[in-house]
């Protein structure tokens, strides 16, 4: 059984676990695991990292596996990391900022915070954007292909993304409205957003649509799913596929889940926000990208 294969297993045995529990769901732990001085390890950040070595060892083996040096991965995932975050964090202080009383002001007035992603609070598409242009760079200095490196960080970024998500559980972010579905998230009152801050229309027995649950399953899934066309389609893929079929995944799920979003900045007098509408365009373009390399390969046609 490959190492993919087992981590899937593991998460998804957790998962299962939880959801058939049949109790609301709650933080077991604080944010922090232990201080250290002035120094904090944090529940957020060790999982991000635990997610970013899954990620890169799936994403290592699939580089070897098209026939390219694993090291060259491994030297340009620093070099594409750092921009990801730093791109992560600023799409959600700038775009996707808490429908805090601050707001984006919090941040205006404390810009040493801005960057501060171990407290939570990161955004995928801003993540992707910065991460794409660095990878872009850095295969372009060193004269690698681009795509079949995109298609390996691709293959393993979903089951990064459904672990990640768990850091939002444990800070207690990334909820929906309230709900009465018996896997509802109980969510302290310093860390509700309004107008769920008010606890006597909200009090403390209200639960909330666990959006980092729903996100982690579709990701977990979409893990499941892209694996085995690379595996089962391998003859068939050309550089760039996976990539194609995480556009396809990803944006789709995430276009349904941010109808729930709490923290969103929406059109007005609309359910839409921009994420809807660079989901959809991901989803549509991808789509049709996607039908026009295979429209004569039986393995992609009806």
């Amino acid at each position: 059984m490959s190492d993919e294969v087992v981590m899937l297993s593991m998460l998804t045995d957790g998962l299962i676990r939880v959801l058939g529990s049949g109790l609301a769901l709650y933080p077991p732990v604080g944010p922090t695991i232990i201080d250290i001085g002035p120094f904090a390890l944090r529940w957020y950040g060790l999982l991000m990292a635990i997610a970013i070595i899954t990620a890169a060892q799936i994403a290592s083996a699939q580089v070897a596996r098209q026939g390219q040096d694993p090291d060259d991965f491994w030297d340009m995932l620093i070099w594409v990391l750092i921009p990801g975050f730093i791109g992560a964090r600023l799409w959600y202080v700038f775009i996707q900022s808490p429908r805090t009383e601050g707001g984006i002001g919090y941040y205006l007035r404390n810009p040493g915070e801005i960057l501060q992603v171990w407290t939570g609070g990161i955004h995928i598409f801003g993540g992707f954007l910065f991460g794409a242009i660095a990878l872009w760079l850095y295969c372009r200095i060193r004269h690698l292909p681009m795509l079949q490196f995109l298609d390996a960080v691709c293959l393993g970024l979903p089951l990064a993304q459904a672990i990640g998500r768990w850091g939002n559980f444990i800070n207690q972010e990334l909820y929906g409205p309230p709900t009465t579905l018996p896997w509802g998230l109980r969510i302290d009152a310093p860390h509700r957003i309004p107008p769920y801050n008010d606890l006597t229309q909200y009090p403390d027995s209200t639960r909330f649509h666990p959006l980092f649950l729903y996100e982690s399953l579709w990701n977990v899934a979409g893990f499941a799913l892209i694996f085995w066309i690379s595996r089962r389609f391998k003859a068939q893929l050309k550089p760039g596929d996976i990539l194609l079929l995480y556009l396809i995944w990803y944006p789709f799920g995430r276009f349904f889940i941010e109808f729930l979003r709490t923290d969103s900045w929406f059109f007005p007098g609309t359910p839409f926000n921009v994420v809807h509408v660079l989901g959809a365009i991901a989803v549509i373009t991808a789509s049709i990208l996607l039908y026009r390399r295979h429209q004569k390969s039986a393995a992609f046609l009806p």
